[in-house]
């Protein structure tokens, strides 16, 4: 079971990368957007990701304030800097990518 959600992974990013080739010219603007629940510092690892590359960041709670939306608008310089951003968030519990 582990190896197929590897392999599903593994196949989402390969498309991610050739649609983001295809749409983008490098460097260029990219937008993230986050759900994480708001329990922890998981907003503040999202936000120290991005840390020192001139990222704009905005977060909003939701009404029960149980998960915090985070949107993240930075210039990337590949289609692979941003894949390798998603992986590395990707580590936090909860955290969903939109």
């Amino acid at each position: 079971m582990e190896n197929d959600n590897e392999k599903n992974t593994a196949e989402f990013y390969e498309r991610l990368k050739v649609e983001l080739d295809n749409a983008n010219t490098w460097p260029a603007e990219y937008l993230y957007k986050f759900i994480v629940p708001s329990v922890a510092d998981n907003v503040e690892r999202v936000e120290k990701a991005f840390d020192r590359m001139g990222a704009v960041i905005k977060t909003t709670k939701s009404k029960t304030g149980k998960f915090t939306s985070v949107s993240i608008d930075v210039t990337m310089h590949s289609s692979d800097e941003v894949i390798a951003k998603y992986k590395e968030v990707s580590t936090i519990e909860g955290i969903v990518s939109l």
